[in-house]
């Protein structure tokens, strides 16, 4: 987003939302990631066409939430039932925009299994009533209090290229469940799939009245920023600066989900198979391209030089997907992420790194890159301090486990982590000990495989609540309190002080005591 946030003052934003919003001409060009050809093209949405849709998503939530939790979740599983009958087409454009087949399959199986969850989950935690049940105080024997859940009229959420889907409704479905209308923008480095979906949320014409997708770049987000009561951002940590500021800027809650410079220790009772198993499908899953993604690997010395040995033999086994038969690893999906990658390795090696496989970039209309394992590194060189985002393995000896620990924590980040050791139960006591908000004990990622635990980011990961488990819907809700009086209202008299010369009279005799 462009450093420049202006902020729109309320009769400047009324006028906006009375001018007659048309898409934007301005169009955006959509480089195929596997060709590395300019194939589509999106509307860039202006600030009057957000505006608009902000509105009629701000008419209809008030519908929406009188649904209450049980009847917005028989919507979300009918909008969960559409994605399912509707997968292949949604599939087929996220494929395209991400340059990968069996992850974009499974990231829109993944986005429907999240919304019949959600669906089971938001009555259960938000009630089926109006309010809770009156409580009596502890303190004030008459006075009996409860609770009201108030969802945010209208949640913005603005989501990265990675994982397009799934980062779009990751938290805009908890948001709808709890009763708030959802206004999405999408990157526009993967925007293919918004079509397919919007076609999808059509079937389902009760959450298309609060659910809706702009598309558009940097002055669309903005835009967004300017209209929504909430918003969560997933992206980099400068953008999410940015937001945050506008947001501030404005007085809304913002929850940020930023970029990882994420850690694994391989403590020397680790059977090396299985810890090399984990850290390379850790780091190099979608070419490397995840927040959660393993950047960082600290090897006990003792078994640092036979766990980089099975660490390159298997790194060199790995096919890329532009091979005849196809492979493991994709394309870099955003062009310019190529020079991060070219500009770190280029560091590393002249401050003494050494390649040991990969590092070679191949050009077959898009990029790719083979797994690359990288030693004799050290937290000087930007491979180890900055977020990389590509399918490279920097590995490091430590003598002892607090070495290990500060070696971890010696990071900007703290999105998650991993230890590996001869069970989780001996890879725990050290767990304990790392910065981050999601340890993976005995294997990589397990983070990004389950919803369930709740976690919050440390450092410059993130900021708010937890995205992940129960808690992550009452980001969504303010909480009212309804307090009553069952008594006799307690009368001014109770608060009479006495005469102000009896104040001063007292005032000066303890002066002269």
């Amino acid at each position: 987003m462009s450093e420049s946030l202006p902020v729109i003052a309320p009769a400047e934003r009324s006028a906006v939302r009375s001018a007659r919003a048309e898409p934007s001409a301005r169009r955006l060009p959509v480089r195929n990631p596997v060709t590395g050809r300019v194939d589509y093209e999106v509307p860039a949405l202006d600030r009057a066409a957000v505006a608009t849709e902000a509105e009629r998503l701000r008419r209809a939530q008030p519908r929406w939430a009188a649904l209450g939790a049980s009847g917005r979740a028989e919507v979300l599983l009918a909008f969960a039932a559409v994605i399912e009958r509707r997968q292949e087409a949604i599939a087929a454009a996220l494929s395209v925009d991400t340059g990968r087949t069996l992850l974009s399959r499974r990231e829109v199986e993944g986005a429907a299994r999240n919304i019949r969850r959600w669906a089971r989950l938001a009555p259960q935690l938000l009630g089926t009533g109006p309010h809770g049940e009156f409580r009596p105080s502890a303190i004030l024997p008459d006075v009996s209090y409860a609770g009201q859940l108030v969802p945010y009229p209208l949640a913005g959420f603005i989501s990265p290229w990675n994982f397009p889907v799934t980062l779009s409704l990751i938290d805009a479905v908890p948001a709808l469940a709890a009763g708030s209308a959802a206004l999405v923008k999408p990157s526009e480095i993967t925007p293919r799939f918004v079509d397919p979906l919007r076609a999808a949320l059509a079937e389902v014409p009760q959450l298309a009245e609060v659910l809706a997708f702009v598309t558009g770049d940097a002055e669309t987000g903005i835009a967004l920023v300017d209209e929504v009561d909430l918003v969560c951002f997933t992206g980099s940590v400068p953008t999410g600066r940015l937001v945050a500021r506008q947001a501030a800027g404005r007085l809304i809650p913002a929850f940020l989900e930023l970029g990882g410079k994420d850690p694994a220790i391989v403590l020397a009772g680790a059977d090396v198979e299985r810890a090399t198993d984990a850290v390379l499908r850790g780091s190099v899953l979608n070419a490397g391209q995840v927040c959660l993604s393993i950047e960082r690997i600290y090897v006990d010395q003792r078994i640092h030089d036979a766990f980089v040995e099975r660490l390159v033999e298997k790194a060199q086994a790995v096919r890329l997907s532009c091979a005849p038969e196809g492979g493991e690893v994709g394309p870099i999906i955003h062009a310019p992420q190529v020079d991060v990658i070219r500009r770190h390795l280029a560091d590393a090696v002249e401050r003494g790194a050494r390649i040991r496989c990969g590092g070679a970039f191949v050009e077959n209309g898009g990029t790719w890159l083979a797994p690359t394992v990288v030693t004799h590194v050290n937290h000087g060189m930007a491979l180890m301090r900055e977020e990389t985002f590509g399918p490279i393995l920097p590995v490091m000896p430590f003598a002892d486990e607090d070495e290990a620990v500060f070696l971890a924590n010696d990071t900007d980040f703290g999105l998650s982590a991993a230890v590996l050791a001869e069970s989780p139960e001996a890879a725990l006591p050290l767990a304990l000990r790392v910065n981050a908000g999601g340890i993976s004990l005995n294997d990589c990622g397990l983070t990004i495989q389950t919803y369930e635990p709740e976690k919050t980011s440390f450092g410059c990961s993130g900021l708010g609540g937890s995205r992940m488990g129960p808690a992550s819907i009452f980001r969504f809700v303010r909480r009212k309190a309804l307090i009553a009086q069952r008594g006799r209202p307690q009368p001014l008299a109770d608060y009479r002080d006495p005469p102000a010369e009896t104040i001063g009279s007292r005032g000066r005799a303890a002066d002269a005591a």
